[in-house]
């Protein structure tokens, strides 16, 4: 995926659409507080094994917030979504799947792995994780987003997961991190 990016520049936030920054106020143990936090949506995270392949559905995509850590601000990360409409979580990641990756996947083959909080420093959200096996015959697009996006699909097998979670070089989330470890953990068992 070839990434122009131009203009870059930081400005206030007016009218935000999916967060709210606030500055939380409170007693601890008799002393006043004050800690500066965003109110931010809940999103699942899913992933996705490639049985064909034997690999890794994964996405990579720009990330404002990452480009003013590294000079490109490219990610590579689960298949994820933020809870904003009034599905079931399953349905979201559902909705999720076929959207960035091109997959339909039936709702009773997602399997819940576990909840955790994101951003616990300033935002503390909830994440979802689930689990979902896919094969050619349940491609039905290339993915790729939807309002420009701008998602690249990649396979990464599941020998080189490992190496992926501890290269320093490619800009990945914890839940991507967790998530592979969780499956290794499981393949070790099986």
């Amino acid at each position: 995926m070839m990434n122009i990016l131009k203009h870059f520049k930081l400005q206030p936030l007016v009218d935000a659409k999916f967060i709210n920054t606030s500055l939380a106020t409170y007693e601890q143990n008799g002393v006043k507080k004050s800690w500066e936090i965003v109110q931010a949506h809940d999103s699942v995270a899913i992933l996705i094994y490639h049985k064909e392949k034997d690999a890794f559905v994964l996405v990579k995509q720009f990330r404002p917030a990452v480009y003013l850590n590294n000079d490109n601000g490219m990610t590579v990360e689960l298949c994820a979504g933020i809870v904003d409409k009034e599905l079931s979580l399953e349905q979201i990641a559902k909705e999720e799947i076929e959207e960035e990756c091109g997959y339909d996947v039936v709702l009773e083959r997602l399997e819940k792995i576990t909840s955790f909080h994101t951003s616990v420093g300033f935002a503390g959200s909830k994440q979802m994780l689930y689990y979902a096996e896919v094969d050619e015959s349940m491609k039905v697009s290339e993915g790729g987003g939807i309002d420009h996006e701008m998602i690249e699909v990649v396979t990464i097998p599941v020998k080189e997961a490992k190496a992926l979670i501890y290269d320093e070089s490619i800009a990945k989330t914890p839940g991507l991190m967790f998530a592979f470890m969780w499956y290794l953990d499981k393949l070790s068992r099986a």
